[in-house]
């Protein structure tokens, strides 16, 4: 009795020592111990980004995903269909890895689009972004000599963050891995709607068997303890990790201030995200087709149009995203767009703003778990973790994109347009089969395409109280001299917006030397000290719909939602705004990084994505090297940092661009940027 007496009290006083903030408790022992030097969660472009890049420094990587194909927004939530701006594409400045991404592609079909679609260079199969992507890590795990362990199908359910002083660290993580249980049917049978509480419970199911994963650091001896012996990088489509380890994040709208002065609200409204869109594939056939109307088409009938006089041509929004086109049809306009009309045998992904796209924004059906609506549903309690998504959500907008397929092909309504508008389409039918394009029974892309989630706040400074976030103003091209803003912001604070943006002469506008009238406005995106990457892309809305549920009929965007919409210079990723606050070896990539709600309108597309990415696995990479953490090297901003220079060039000679050419504060000529 004594000595269990003594062994208590010792494990109590190591316990104390280094207290958990978060303890990782499977019903069961884990069925594997993984080490890794990175720990990627999110399969998705950025995290094969990340991947890549430490791959190609030798280091080893486990990635996690929750379908069975790498590539995200390319592959698993089908758009592919490569979102670009023309400059940049024009002078191919991109990321090495997405370059040779857009090689591959090529080389698969002998072109780079052959969807013949007008919305991208380049639209294609998502079948072959997975494929492609694959092969693109095992030939980076060969030439770096690293080693990539791939963990599909797989979620992280809890970490294990230890605190040391001031420090706090994941020191491991559970993760649940599943597979088909025995005489169940194949994976991709059923929609995400149908399976995703399944994924995040540890128990074996009619459906499926799991392996439980902890993942941990890599076992090297001698290493330093007082910075981080291994990195965890959220690469997840909606900030999982973020609001599993709780650090501070924002979600939905931010309130109206001088960094963010088209915001749609005076204060936050985290309910409020950008669409959500499920994808399929439809392909032109010879002769019509029957097509049922299914049960729940007229629930969702009202809602679909096709938006604008000038886009209501069904050739066209065939042709938009078109991913596949074995021969050309004769050339068309409509709208003053170009393109090639349908011919049997041409595929189709369908991504339309009053189509497939799901727009809830209220606290009774919004899609991304606030704060507040993890804890009451019990998912910040250790083993709570279920995805953090509202799941009839999740179903509805699975039913809303069969359903706007129907409409395509048989709709005679336009819920925008008024009648006489839309006409049948019956020649064309729905592409659904494990061999289909998306790759699922169903016909929906595994996971829907996540244009926002959860967004950190970076690390507090003089300049940034609240946390690093870079905001509207830092890219977007308005000009903000009409009375609008004069109207909704205060003086002080239209002041402060001038300021902002007067560049140079920042300091006579605070100083009342030059009234705001007067200012001239820069004419060019933020420039940071700290860069690590470059996007480029409009601040594009797929505004929430005010009223629940989404497609309720007469219900109408969010008003003022489109304000901040337009034209952006090309923009910098800043290191601060992958570095979250409170944990030191948490890298977030992907549209997690501190960016406010117009802002990530821009910060999301494809080549950002691989961009982010290829920052994060660099910078863990050099952290790993140095024996440095990154947060020390943002640490005395604006001063300069021998060592945060020695990533910047490293990245810049991997091919990994940090700045747009000519960029200075100097250089105010980016209007020729399209």
């Amino acid at each position: 009795m004594k000595r269990s007496l003594v062994s208590l009290t010792l494990i109590s006083t190591f316990i104390a020592s280094f207290p958990l903030i978060a303890l990782a408790t499977p019903p069961r022992t884990a069925d594997q111990t993984v080490e890794c030097e990175l720990l990627v969660a999110g399969g998705g472009l950025a995290g094969v980004a990340t991947a890549y890049e430490a791959l190609l420094a030798g280091r080893t990587v486990c990635l996690t995903e929750i379908t069975d194909w790498v590539g995200g927004q390319i592959s698993a939530q089908g758009t592919s269909a490569l979102d670009e701006r023309t400059t940049q594409r024009q002078r191919l400045f991109y990321s090495r890895g997405y370059l040779e991404l857009r090689r591959r592609i090529e080389r698969k079909y002998g072109k780079l689009d052959p969807g013949d679609c007008w919305v991208s260079e380049s639209c294609f199969l998502p079948r072959d972004g997975h494929v492609i992507l694959s092969e693109m890590l095992r030939d980076a795990a060969r030439r770096g000599r690293g080693e990539l362990k791939w963990f599909p199908t797989t979620v992280i359910k809890d970490l294990q963050i230890a605190q040391t002083g001031a420090e706090k660290r994941i020191q491991s993580a559970i993760a649940i891995q599943h597979q088909p249980a025995k005489g169940a049917p194949p994976l991709n049978t059923y929609p995400l709607s149908q399976t995703i509480t399944d994924a995040y419970s540890y128990q074996n199911s009619r459906l499926f068997t799991k392996n439980i994963v902890r993942f941990v650091p890599a076992a090297k001896r001698g290493e330093s303890t007082s910075v981080p012996n291994w990195y965890v990088i959220d690469a997840t489509e909606t900030g999982e990790l973020i609001a599993l380890a709780d650090v501070p994040y924002r979600l939905g709208i931010d309130p109206r201030s001088h960094l963010e002065p088209s915001s749609s609200s005076a204060t936050n409204d985290p309910y409020c995200t950008q669409g959500f869109t499920y994808t399929f594939a439809m392909e032109a056939t010879q002769q019509p087709q029957i097509h049922v109307e299914p049960p729940f088409y007229q629930q969702y009938a009202s809602y679909y149009s096709y938006e604008l006089p000038r886009l209501a041509s069904f050739p066209l929004v065939f042709t938009y995203r078109r991913i596949w086109s074995p021969r050309q049809g004769e050339n068309m306009r409509f709208g003053g767009i170009s393109f090639t009309a349908p011919t049997p045998g041409d595929i189709s992904m369908q991504n339309w703003t009053w189509g497939n796209d799901y727009r809830p924004g209220t606290a009774a059906d919004n899609l991304v778990y606030t704060r507040n609506q993890l804890q009451t549903t019990g998912q910040l309690q250790p083993g709570g973790w279920m995805g953090g998504l509202r799941v009839e959500t999740l179903r509805k907008g699975e039913e809303h994109a069969k359903g706007f397929f129907h409409w395509l092909v048989a709709g005679t309504t336009d819920s925008q347009l008024g009648p006489g508008v839309k006409e049948p389409q019956p020649n064309n039918r729905y592409l659904a089969g494990l061999d289909s394009p998306m790759g699922t029974a169903h016909g929906l892309s595994k996971y829907p395409y996540m244009r926002e989630g959860r967004r950190i706040l970076g690390r507090p400074t003089l300049a940034y109280p609240q946390g690093f976030t870079v905001s509207e103003i830092d890219i977007s091209r308005r000009d903000y001299s009409d009375s609008y803003y004069r109207l909704v912001l205060s003086p002080q604070s239209y002041r402060s917006l001038k300021a902002a943006l007067a560049g140079l002469e920042a300091a006579s506008v605070i100083a009342g030397k030059i009234p705001p009238r007067d200012v001239m406005r820069r004419t060019r995106s933020t420039i940071y000290p700290d860069a690590v990457g470059i996007g480029h892309y409009a601040i594009d809305f797929h505004p929430c719909m005010l009223k629940s549920p989404a497609e309720l009929p007469g219900n109408i965007e969010r008003p003022g939602e489109r304000l901040g919409a337009g034209q952006a210079y090309p923009f910098q990723i800043p290191l601060r705004a992958m570095i979250p606050q409170q944990i030191d070896n948490l890298l977030v990539a992907g549209k997690s990084i501190a960016v406010s709600h117009i802002a990530a309108a821009a910060y999301r597309v494809h080549s950002f994505e691989w961009s982010v990415g290829a920052a994060a696995g660099t910078t863990a990479a050099f952290a790993l090297e140095r024996a440095i953490a990154p947060y020390q090297l943002i640490a005395r901003i604006p001063f300069p940092e021998p060592q945060l220079e020695a990533l910047q060039r490293r990245l810049v000679q991997n091919g990994n661009p940090t700045a747009f050419p000519d960029t200075s504060i100097f250089n105010e000529a980016w209007e020729d940027w399209q």
